[in-house]
């Protein structure tokens, strides 16, 4: 014999109910079976809401009553013919008259009982079975109907009634041996006490029902339908890579349904466990799914981790102080007044020292808590010996569960150092001795990232799953995100990283979707957006609070660069091609590299130099490795470079400047090149990486601009007066040829003194055959005296900024 048991989703409506009438019938073409269902879905909360409704002296009770009873006559009459509905319903109008009668007198009393609270909710079970027992007969003709409150016995605690399993298994024996019917269908989740009053099992007390009568008639397998393809790996709704486990045992089963996984009411397990039934979780809704099976079998070459569970809404109740030390029967006074308060306990951590012991309580619990354990150490207190409880709330419990994890080291770590990555803060940690279960306490609005990242690296074949907010989409921005788009396929197959972007935003609108943007029509929806704030943007990206969250910053901007401190500690990490963060004041940009370090929050600025080349990189490898720089020589600036490679005879100086602007080699504001601040920006970044704490202020800084263009407020009249001051310009070229020599803007550090500026480059100089936008550093350290380290390569360009702001997000990736 089989049980099956079916949930409120499954018996939602009459079109669910044939789905479910499908499976009963197939499965009793081979089998006897027992049906246990739950009450149509919903109808369990209006039921408890029109009584509490009731209880309050407030008429929308009726309202409440009549939509119950509404939906309870359409799937009645969409189930049946009408011949049969005639005949059958008024037996259930009968019931839901009585039903009336309850709520009447919950009104006129003024009061709502544990007593008439049971008996009301008990009839969302008890109706729903007798409309789908009389819809299964015309299925299978031999179908009966049989009312569990006649065999499950329990005491008198109403609501989550005990159950007296002695005479409960001998009743439900004494039936099934005696009755031969093919389908035997009953109500889930109700019983009767010793006095025939109607108790209730709990919430989701439909699986024990099931659970109960399995053990009772030894049967061959325990089968609960649900809508959803079993037991997952971690909540689906909030993990969507979460994947159906296939096989896991009843104790592992048991410590997932503890800790949240809606799908199997807790108890369920127990009264099979012994018995050794099998149990399996179906779907409904695809029912050739594998479904979860939960039996004894346990494999031990399987993933240790079987899945990740939570439970939201907790507080943590903390008794601490110098007289618990060694003081004998403190624990037992604390769970004692708990338990007399009838508080549950569902998490225990004691500090060795025994000064202090935390619990974790359901949050609906904590003010009672506070209140009566402060009562009981009363005297302490007042001593001093103990301190008064205190209460932390808006917390909530993440387990690892898995009966295979004690033979794995490492395990423990592997968590807390994912959790420590994404700044989740841990507030306490409880692991049993048979290791089956690590839970932590951590802020509530931590749990779906704690949940997804947790999930990411122990189930996801360590794909990492990276998301950006990208602020700045110009032209290097665009160039970004055409390079994510077309690699996204290579990237998750060989570097194991899915990346997605979440938000983006220029100077008008920012757009943001948490599932990611579509790449294909991003400028589409970024016109859809709401209107651009940095400051707005930022607190956005906290809300959100997604794991292994990026900050890529594309903009020039000032005020998006001293958010960058804000971001590292919320341990985001930060992408910039910005130069201006790490070119100010010494002590900020120590400061983000500090606060880099202390919440783990990569900080990449490779393109702040040199663009896509991997000189910052390259430098800090030497310095890591124990090198030390001396001297540093370089041409930083690609516009500039690629502006004296062709000012010429032929094409004057400020024909040549307009067409690096054009071809995207200058800032929006060519006077930034041209003025020397970029290039002075770029060799004081250097000179930092290189250990040395260098302010812009100590740069010398040579222009070759005259003072009439310097001064200059826009572009226009900056154009203008290059034009004016064309001879300027001539005879620097002319000076050069004369020498045979190029014009190169130059960045020099040597023996602590920096400068940058024009310099006439002659044949034999490493810099003279500097083409087009190429770059060139030159490191002279304590390996490379006589034959510095050369580094040379394009420096400018929207397409080869765009390919090292990339390799910085991949960097990043990489070290989550």
């Amino acid at each position: 014999m089989i049980v099956l048991k079916f949930g409120g989703t499954s018996v939602a409506n009459a079109i669910n109910i044939n789905k479910t009438i499908e499976i009963v019938s197939q499965k009793s073409n081979n089998n006897k079976l027992v049906v246990v269902v739950s009450a149509f879905s919903g109808i369990t909360d209006k039921l408890l809401l029109a009584a509490t409704q009731a209880s309050c002296k407030s008429k929308n009770y009726l309202e409440i009553y009549k939509e119950i009873e509404t939906i309870h006559h359409t799937v009645a009459q969409d189930l049946l013919s009408k011949t049969v509905f005639d005949v059958f319903f008024p037996r259930v109008q009968t019931q839901l008259d009585q039903l009336k009668i309850l709520l009447d007198g919950c009104f006129l009393l003024g009061e709502l009982s544990p007593r008439s609270k049971d008996a009301i909710a008990a009839y969302g079970e008890i109706l729903s079975s007798q409309i789908i027992a009389q819809a299964l007969k015309n299925a299978v003709t031999e179908t009966v109907y049989k009312d569990s409150r006649q065999f499950i016995s329990t005491n008198s605690n109403f609501g989550k009634a005990d159950v007296d399993f002695d005479s409960t298994n001998k009743a439900i024996q004494n039936y099934f041996n005696t009755n031969p019917a093919k389908i035997t269908l009953v109500p889930g989740f109700v019983a009767a006490s010793k006095n025939n009053d109607t108790t209730t099992l709990g919430r989701g007390g439909s699986d024990y029902t099931a659970a109960i009568i399995a053990n009772a008639i030894h049967a061959k397998a325990l089968e609960i339908w649900t809508d959803v393809d079993g037991m997952y790996t971690a909540n689906p709704k909030l993990v969507k890579q979460a994947q159906p486990i296939a096989q896991i045992s009843y104790q592992e089963a048991m410590e997932l349904s503890h800790f949240g996984a809606k799908v199997l009411y807790p108890p369920t397990i127990q009264p099979v466990l012994h018995s050794k039934i099998p149990v399996w979780i179906k779907n409904t809704f695809n029912p050739q799914a594998h479904g979860t099976l939960i039996s004894t079998t346990n494999d031990n070459h399987s993933n240790p981790i079987k899945g990740i569970s939570h439970i939201d809404t907790i507080s943590l109740l903390t008794l601490e102080g110098s007289g618990m030390i060694g003081v004998a029967g403190s624990s037992k006074r604390l769970f004692e007044v708990l338990s007399q308060q009838n508080i549950n306990v569902i998490f225990i951590t004691q500090a060795s020292s025994e000064h202090s012991i935390c619990v974790g309580i359901q949050s609906s619990d904590a003010n009672k808590a506070k209140q009566a354990v402060d009562l009981a150490f009363e005297v302490e207190i007042l001593q001093g010996k103990i301190d008064a409880c205190t209460i932390e709330n808006n917390l909530c419990i993440v387990a690892l569960v898995g009966e295979n994890m004690k033979n794995h080291q490492g395990i423990s770590g592997k968590m807390f150092s994912t959790l420590g990555k994404n700044n989740v803060n841990i507030r306490a940690i409880a692991q049993g001795a048979s290791e089956r279960n690590i839970s932590v306490v951590i802020n509530e609005k931590d749990v779906n990232k704690a949940l997804n990242t947790l999930h990411e690296c122990f189930f996801e074949d360590d794909i990492k799953q990276l998301n950006l907010f990208v602020m700045g989409v110009g032209n290097v921005g665009e160039k970004f995100l055409h390079q994510i788009y077309n690699q996204r396929d290579f990237l998750k197959q060989n570097l194991r990283l899915n990346v997605t972007v979440v938000a983006l935003s220029n100077s008008k609108t920012m757009f943001f979707d948490e599932n990611g943007i579509d790449l294909k029509q991003w400028k589409t929806l970024l016109q859809q957006g709401q209107p651009a704030n940095a400051q707005e943007f930022v607190n956005t990206m906290q809300q959100l609070n997604l794991r292994n969250s990026i900050f890529v910053d594309i903009t020039a901007n000032q005020d998006v660069a001293f958010l960058y401190e804000i971001l590292l500690k919320e341990s985001i990490a930060v992408v910039t091609c910005n130069k201006i963060a790490c070119s100010s004041a010494y002590h900020h940009y120590k400061k983000l590299k500090d606060l880099s370090r202390k919440y783990n929050a990569p900080f990449l600025f490779e393109t702040n130099v040199g663009a896509g080349l991997p000189i910052i990189d390259t430098l800090k490898n030497l310095i890591a490795s124990g090198d030390k720089v001396h001297k540093i020589q370089a041409v930083l600036s690609g516009s500039l470079n690629f502006i004296f490679n062709n000012f010429s005879n032929t094409y004057s100086f400020h024909d040549v400047v307009k067409e690096a602007g054009v071809q995207g080699y200058t800032e929006p504001d060519p006077k930034i090149d041209l003025s020397g601040v970029d290039v002075a920006r770029k060799i004081l970044i250097l000179i930092r990486e290189s250990g040395y704490p260098f302010e812009m202020e100590s740069i010398e800084n040579n222009s070759f601009l005259p003072t009439e263009c310097m001064n200059t407020t826009t572009n226009e009249d900056f154009f203008k007066s290059l034009i004016s001051h064309n001879n300027h310009f001539e005879n620097l070229l002319e000076k050069a040829n004369q020498s045979q020599s190029r014009i190169k803007f130059v960045a020099t550090f040597d023996n602590g003194k920096a400068n940058v500026g024009l310099q006439f480059i002659p044949k034999n100089h490493p810099f003279y055959n500097l083409e087009g936008k190429d770059n060139i550093v030159l490191f002279y350290t304590d390996r490379y005296q006589d034959q510095p380290l050369l580094i040379k390569g394009a420096g400018a360009g929207a397409e080869v900024t765009a390919s090292g702001i990339f390799a910085d997000v991949i960097r990043v990736g990489n070290q989550y």
